[in-house]
């Protein structure tokens, strides 16, 4: 007896040549024709053709140490083979930019994958009033190919050359490499602190040129490096580690 209806035609596989690539919003397709790449581990849901899996753990004793002391990072696994592979995290959307010979500054938990060709590292991230955190670390992305990267929900690109720019460290999911950020404290007042707070006193503030990219949801913390406070107008602090 036929199928009738359109699951197949509307649900099909997309055709593509280029190494990554979105099957749709929550779903990223990878070539591996291209070469091998790094993707979050236990990120594969299908492939087919032959791909194969190796752990690489934090990427290195380096790597390792730093996430050990600071928390930061996140597991990766090497993907090399023929074929294509399809990678997915929690149905999370997905964003794919390509970097020429660029950098940008992640949280580590929204990493989904990257080319085998980008180098990766955990940073100290320099800014003014991070000693009042005890330290602010990030992932960073460098050089020439594809990274994909998760948000919850459709984020919004902060052109942070236009106008003074801040945002909730839980909501930040990466920012690219001209862009300077400080911390802002910003108690509300005292009659407000009395009551109890905003939520909001302590914010990432940006400036410089380039992009901040804000997910609509604070809750970068959910798993990952970040360690949360207990409390929402704490989401810096969740910012420590290496």
């Amino acid at each position: 007896m036929p199928i009738h209806g359109t699951l197949f035609q509307e649900f099909k596989e997309e055709s593509t040549s280029d190494q990554f690539s979105l099957q749709n919003k929550k779903m990223l397709k990878v070539q591996m024709g291209h070469g091998p790449v790094m993707a979050k581990s236990g990120s594969m849901v299908a492939y087919q053709g032959d791909v194969r899996f190796a752990n690489k753990g934090s990427g290195g004793l380096d790597k390792f140490i730093k996430k050990a002391v600071t928390g930061e990072g996140v597991d990766m696994m090497t993907c090399s083979g023929q074929g294509e592979l399809f990678l997915a995290d929690s149905a999370s959307e997905i964003q794919v930019m390509y970097l020429e010979n660029d950098m940008i500054s992640v949280n580590g938990n929204n990493i989904m994958a990257f080319s085998a060709s980008i180098d990766w590292d955990i940073h100290r991230i320099q800014a003014r009033g991070a000693a009042m955190t005890g330290g602010l670390y990030n992932v960073t992305l460098r050089g020439t190919g594809y990274v994909a990267i998760t948000t919850k929900g459709d984020p919004v690109a902060l052109d942070v050359s236009g106008a003074p720019t801040f945002a909730d460290a839980q909501a930040v999911v990466m920012w690219t490499a001209n862009v300077r950020m400080d911390i802002k404290v910003d108690t509300g007042g005292l009659k407000s602190m009395i009551r109890g707070g905003t939520g909001e006193m302590l914010q990432m503030a940006f400036g410089g040129e380039g992009y901040v990219l804000v997910q609509p949801a604070e809750s970068v913390a959910d798993g990952g490096h970040q360690q949360s406070s207990g409390s929402r107008g704490s989401g810096l602090s969740d910012f420590l580690g290496g």
